[in-house]
């Protein structure tokens, strides 16, 4: 039991450095209205392990803290991708194409909001749905599916030890 519990802090915490490096390295592109996070491609991830969830939210959180975003960025944009996470690993025994769908809408519903009024970006709020959407389609929908056809093959090898 213990070494379960160490195994899914370990997952949680690695997936969340992953995702704040990521956000980090490719500032430029993870935030603004037209927006392509590549750390929302490890929005995949709960498919193969829990622990991706409580990771990925808080590699969200400091990721946007780092990044300097307003606080309803932090709180909200964090939100979106806890959401997405979540219903991704609802989705885990389905098809894994589907699983890219809840980041992709979580995000494009929110962060439109969160521009408008936490940044008050004055575009049409469906049109930077477009946009970010858009940008959740390559990170979350493409980049993602290639990480999970790459971390498929070696799954029983990297994610083993986690709580199923």
């Amino acid at each position: 039991m213990k070494t379960r519990n160490i195994a899914f802090l370990t997952q949680a915490a690695m997936i969340a450095a992953i995702y704040v490096a990521l956000t980090y390295v490719f500032a430029p592109f993870s935030f603004g209205e037209v927006q392509v996070r590549i750390a929302e491609a490890l929005t995949i991830l709960p498919l193969f392990t829990p622990a991706a969830i409580p990771g990925l939210f808080a590699g969200c959180l400091i990721g946007n803290i780092l990044g300097g975003a307003v606080l309803p960025d932090i709180v909200c944009g964090s939100a979106a991708t806890l959401i997405g996470a979540f219903f991704t690993y609802k989705l885990r025994e389905r098809t894994p194409f589907l699983a890219p769908v809840p980041p992709i809408l979580a995000n494009a519903i929110i962060v439109p909001f969160v521009l408008r009024f936490g940044y008050g970006v004055l575009l049409p709020i469906p049109f930077m749905m477009l946009t970010v959407g858009i940008g959740e389609v390559i990170s979350c929908g493409v980049l993602g599916l290639i990480l999970y056809n790459t971390l498929y093959r070696y799954k029983n090898i990297v994610f083993s030890t986690a709580a199923k």
